[in-house]
């Protein structure tokens, strides 16, 4: 049980990155008043959330309507995290979990960026959403396994929403150095699992036979 659970927690805090979208959010909004940064935080993990949920609930209908097999989604799932993963070892934006240039222009030039990109694709991106369903799909019928994949999520964007309104304390306390040290620390543990889900695919699909 508890091994789910720090699955689960690990998957989400590599595929969020509460940190990284912490600097994203200072730069963001490095000319909006303190209040109004709280509430596009706020807004932005709220929405975020729902999104995730939305993921959570309806995902097996999703991949039973078309036709996606358990072991083929943690396959699939597997190689997606694991390519975030090596970014994150190597210190690399992930086009998983970052924005890209002509996003962040778009972002500069919007009065409320609670939906785009902080919502998604920073917080909800095709990382945190391949992750929620890999892992909702995973916990199958186990309710109590489903209970801490939600309870996780719940808690990661909780941390995000607090990393959010401290960014600039964090930023200084950690510095560059800091901030990918632990962008590489998480970065292995999620290859490790990604490995995992990759392996636990291809032996449940018996490619191989036996």
């Amino acid at each position: 049980m508890y091994e789910y659970a720090a699955v689960a927690l690990t998957t989400f805090f590599a595929t969020i990155g509460p940190i990284d979208v912490a600097t994203m959010f200072a730069a963001f909004t490095v000319a909006i008043p303190r209040r109004e940064r709280r509430r596009i935080a706020v807004k932005a993990c709220l929405i975020a959330l729902g999104i995730l949920f939305v993921f959570a609930i309806v995902g097996q209908f999703i991949l039973e309507s078309l036709g996606i097999s358990l072991a083929a989604l943690r396959a699939a799932g597997g190689i997606l995290l694991l390519l975030i993963g090596i970014d994150m070892v190597f210190a690399r934006p992930s086009g998983a979990t970052s924005t890209t240039i002509d996003e962040d222009n778009e972002a500069i030039e919007r009065h409320d960026i609670a939906v785009f990109p902080l919502a998604t694709p920073l917080i909800a991106g095709p990382g945190a959403i391949g992750a929620t369903l890999l892992l909702m799909a995973d916990a199958h019928t186990n309710v109590l396994h489903q209970a801490m994949v939600l309870a996780s999520m719940v808690v990661i964007i909780g941390v995000t929403l607090v990393s959010m309104l401290m960014a600039s304390e964090i930023n200084r306390f950690l510095g560059l150095t800091g901030i990918q040290v632990i962008t590489r620390v998480f970065g292995i543990l999620l290859s490790a699992l990604a490995v995992q889900f990759l392996f636990d695919g291809i032996a449940q699909a018996n490619l191989f036979g036996g």
